[in-house]
């Protein structure tokens, strides 16, 4: 929305073409978030607490969680909110990616938030059904994975690329909209698995989607693309405003879900927050490496599976308590302490995945 008046601007001052640049463009978008984050934040947590809009908390949980219950919740909607509102401020709206990350990451918010209101509001315990859940779920993530292959104007965007390998990739064809579907769907419900401590799911988010804005960067760009031998997006580099609006929002939410938590983020934010992280992935042909970066996704969805698997065949738990987050607490890690060492691995498995930008 800006670019457009600054592009029309430009005729009368040619210091606006500096808005042209996406690096410029992404710094506005985190620093425009985060002060929307920061401003709305107050007046929301009043909101919601005015509404009774309060957390309940599970009776076989961990007992030092018994006082977070009313600790109001469906916080996400700031973040969304400030995402949005970045987004269509400083991002090119003619690029299809832009819209179909925003839509991604609003549906998906959608359904967290059918979800979040029936069990704080009414007092629905269930929330929203599960299959319920998966069908939209599955019917957002499917239309996303079918436009992409449907516009993909090269075979490179529907190739896997295998990182660390030189000129290693798998065409898929239509497997692609499967891979696509299992990405986003999946990351999704990885980040809500994870979001069960003050800060400990947001604060990943921002680092792997820093990451990912990184890569979208350079694989915007045909002369970084060719140098560092990753796939050439056109068009992709415009994420990177998205990808800063998602850290600035992001960072803002942590100013007051930081422990002890003044607001939680809700099915609104979680669902919707995997959702982008798995889109803008698959556009940059990454999803390998967001396998790695989201490490600590990846490990809370594991031990809930495994949990699952093993209580059902063997009547026996591995964990005390699954997610894996709550087995440490039940262990006598203090929250602030797995949360800490969360972020710690996370920054790690980020840094592991930026790597391999050059070992190729």
């Amino acid at each position: 929305m800006l670019l457009l008046l600054a592009e029309y601007l430009q005729q009368f001052h040619k210091g606006f073409a500096v808005f042209q640049y996406l690096t410029l463009r992404g710094i506005l978008g985190v620093l425009t978030a985060l002060s929307l984050s920061l401003f709305l934040g107050p007046w929301m947590i009043r909101t919601l607490q005015s509404l009774q809009i309060g957390q309940s908390v599970r009776n076989d949980g961990p007992q030092s969680h018994l006082s977070k219950s009313g600790t109001p919740t469906m916080g996400g909607a700031l973040i969304l909110s400030s995402i949005g509102i970045s987004t269509l401020l400083w991002a090119d709206l003619n690029n299809r990616y832009v819209w179909v990350v925003l839509l991604v990451t609003l549906l998906f918010g959608a359904i967290g938030w059918v979800d979040d209101y029936r069990k704080v509001i009414e007092k629905n315990s269930k929330g929203l059904p599960s299959r319920w859940k998966y069908f939209w779920q599955s019917v957002f993530g499917l239309g996303a994975a079918i436009f992409l292959y449907m516009t993909a104007p090269s075979a490179v965007e529907t190739t896997l690329i295998l990182p660390m390998l030189k000129d290693a990739s798998i065409p898929l064809g239509v497997g692609f909209v499967v891979l696509t579907y299992f990405v986003i769907v999946g990351s999704s419900n990885a980040v809500n698995l994870t979001d069960g401590l003050d800060g400990l799911a947001i604060m990943p988010t921002v680092m792997v989607g820093g990451a990912l804005g990184i890569f979208c960067y350079l694989s915007g760009n045909v002369k970084f693309a060719e140098y560092l031998l990753i796939p050439y997006v056109p068009g992709a580099g415009e994420l990177i405003v998205f990808c800063g609006a998602l850290i600035g929002a992001g960072l803002g939410f942590l100013w007051f879900n930081t422990y002890p938590a003044q607001v939680f983020m809700g099915d609104v934010g979680a669902l919707a927050l995997g959702a982008a992280l798995g889109t803008i992935a698959v556009i940059v042909r990454q999803e390998i490496v967001l396998f790695i970066m989201g490490g600590v996704f990846v490990m809370e969805t594991l031990s809930v599976v495994i949990q699952v698997a093993s209580f059902k065949l063997t009547g026996r738990r591995v964990f005390r308590m699954a997610p894996i987050h709550h087995h440490f607490e039940l262990k006598g890690w203090p929250e602030p302490r797995v949360i800490v060492r969360f972020w710690i691995i996370t920054v790690i498995l980020v840094l592991v995945g930026l790597a391999t930008l050059k070992l190729r």
